[in-house]
């Protein structure tokens, strides 16, 4: 029979006449199989006015696991003996309910803890790179997201001698799992961040050139204003890697192609100036014109996309010029530094980013002289900011992003005139070994 209905306050005589067997309510009967503790056919309660145990039968069919400490709590206005009798009968029931509750929440956590691992296991293209990311042992990896693969009867990581690749079911899983993984911890810290410091971590990747010539020196400052934002500064080469290794954000310069759903923000530009030691000026004589490059040794750098960047475009008035450069030394644009370095010691001539002539850099020191400076350097790549839209709600991605924004802003206005950004170049489109092959 389901609960009385109300009705007047009763002596104690009347309710010891109207005490019933009631039988145990669906959520009761099926949360006792659960639990593997049968539920009993019926409990003896003592009928009680409906406020109180309507509001423990709702509780119990709304709320599921969490019905027992409410009914408790109602039990416990009862007098002691009728809460024993009451208890006697519940206590295996909430016994029960208390180890599903504790199994459920270790299996739910486990499974979150797979994912966590497989998605650094395919950032890091092995399991001891996850392991050592979330400290724990690549036996402990294994077997969780073992475990998850065998609940989704599916292989998720291709396991190799030399580490381990997303299958194809592992990539799809993992473009779900990733954005998901990345709301669920930005809901985290919005909820616990105080409400007066932004803190945690953010994950940027940065090109070598522009972490090297702008970014390196401004980070102290951005430390001190925000000391709870820890900084994980990974290179960026190629768009790929954004997706692959989870980053909140890019700063790139150049011309990126293929950028998909992201938010890009211009940040400013920059150009080129033709420069070389004092000492090799002197043992080689300055150029009057760009086509006297051609008698010099010219040191040229790779581009991201595999072409060697040796077509040198400059411009005068309505007079242009393209110069293909030659020289004894190609580096990859992940090693830039060291052209500089080698025109730093008289190896040759270069064509360097203008930010070597910001205030205390090479060229206003005399270490490097510029030539040419009555030509402008035809190209100019433009620096971009690439972000996800929803990282932008994150309150520690969002004050480095403005904080980018604001420090090449200051760079832009070091310059006595604005210098806009030139479209992409022939040779970034075609893809040749060489620039000067698009000729």
């Amino acid at each position: 029979m389901g609960w009385p209905s109300n009705g007047p306050t009763r002596s104690a005589s009347q309710r010891a006449r109207m005490s019933v067997t009631l039988p145990a309510p669906p959520a009761i009967r099926r949360i006792g199989r659960l639990g593997q503790s049968a539920a009993p056919a019926g409990h003896a309660f003592t009928a009680q006015p409906a406020t109180t145990k309507l509001r423990i039968w709702r509780r119990c069919s709304f709320m599921g696991y969490s019905f027992a400490i409410e009914w408790v709590h109602s039990m416990r206005r009862m007098r002691s003996q009728e809460y024993s009798r009451c208890w006697s009968c519940l206590q295996p029931l909430v016994e029960g309910a208390d180890s599903l509750m504790a199994h459920w929440w270790e299996q739910s956590m486990d499974r979150l803890r797979a994912i966590r691992y497989l998605v650094s296991a395919a950032e890091g293209a092995s399991l001891s790179a996850a392991a050592r990311l979330h400290g724990v042992s690549v036996a402990a990896v294994a077997k969780l997201i073992g475990a998850l693969e065998s609940d989704m009867r599916v292989q998720l990581l291709e396991r190799h001698a030399h580490g381990v690749t997303p299958t194809v079911a592992g990539r799809m899983f993992l473009e779900v799992c990733r954005p998901a993984l990345a709301q669920l911890d930005d809901a985290v810290e919005q909820v616990t961040a105080s409400s007066t410091r932004v803190q945690g971590t953010v994950v940027i990747g940065v090109q070598p050139v522009v972490a090297q010539e702008v970014l390196t020196a401004a980070l102290p400052k951005f430390c001190a204003l925000y000391p709870d934002i820890q900084l994980d500064v990974r290179y960026f080469m190629n768009m790929a890697e954004l997706q692959n290794r989870s980053l909140d954000a890019i700063i790139v310069m150049g011309w990126p192609q293929q950028v998909g759903d992201l938010v890009g923000r211009a940040l400013g530009a920059t150009t080129f100036v033709v420069v070389a030691s004092p000492a090799y000026w002197t043992a080689h004589g300055m150029p009057q014109h760009p086509l006297d490059l051609e008698q010099h040794n010219c040191l040229c750098i790779r581009s991201n996309t595999g072409s060697v960047m040796d077509l040198w475009h400059f411009r005068r008035g309505d007079e242009r010029v393209s110069v293909a450069a030659r020289g004894s030394i190609i580096v990859d644009n992940v090693h830039r530094d060291m052209v500089r370095d080698l025109v730093l010691s008289g190896v040759g001539v270069a064509r360097l980013l203008d930010w070597h002539q910001r205030p205390g850099r090479e060229v206003p020191r005399g270490l490097l002289v510029p030539a040419l400076t009555d030509w402008v350097v035809d190209e100019v790549p433009p620096v971009n900011l690439l972000y996800a839209p929803s990282v932008r709600r994150t309150p520690r991605v969002r004050v480095f992003l403005d904080w980018v924004v604001q420090l090449f802003a200051e760079v832009e206005r070091e310059r006595l005139r604005p210098l806009p950004a030139t479209a992409m170049p022939h040779w970034v489109k075609m893809r040749r070994l060489r620039a000067s092959e698009t000729r």
